[in-house]
């Protein structure tokens, strides 16, 4: 049979091949000669009174007692509030009669609304003034409910 024959290509490779595992043994002697010891306690961090993360142990004396039964779980009770009027005023600001539908702009908070023709009670144009009132409809809040005023 025939030896294997050791072309140039195959030497250099197993050169880079030794040489690479030589660097990561050198790299990984290096990791351990830095490591730090200690163990657990290098790695624990401690939270101070302040909230700051710090790793010295806090001081027992400056520990705050909390009264369990004074922490409240759950959402608070909505205030009592006015109860808004429903019927808002307005100026429309487009309104396309062929295609039935339009804009209206709040006067108080200058948000638009979407109208639609069957939602109308008088006919409209634009820039005319009128009173509705909102419905939540499949994209936010539609005017209903829109007459002249």
């Amino acid at each position: 049979m025939a030896r294997a024959q050791e072309t140039y290509g195959k030497k250099e490779r197993e050169k880079k091949r030794l040489k690479k595992r030589e660097e990561k043994q050198k790299k990984k002697e290096a990791r351990k000669a830095n490591a730090i010891g200690g163990g657990l306690e290098n790695m624990l961090v401690y939270v101070d009174e302040n909230g700051h993360f710090t790793d010295i142990p806090p001081d027992p004396t400056k520990k705050v007692k909390v009264d369990a039964e004074s922490i409240v779980l759950g959402i608070p009770k909505k205030e009592e509030q006015e109860p808004e009027d429903p019927i808002r005023k307005g100026k429309v600001s487009f309104f396309d009669d062929s295609k039935g539908f339009g804009f209206i702009i709040d006067a108080e908070n200058s948000e638009k609304y979407f109208v639609h023709v069957s939602g109308l009670i008088d006919e409209i144009a634009e820039n005319d003034k009128v009173s509705f009132e909102l419905e939540k409809g499949m994209k936010g809040l539609n005017a209903v409910r829109v007459k002249k005023t």
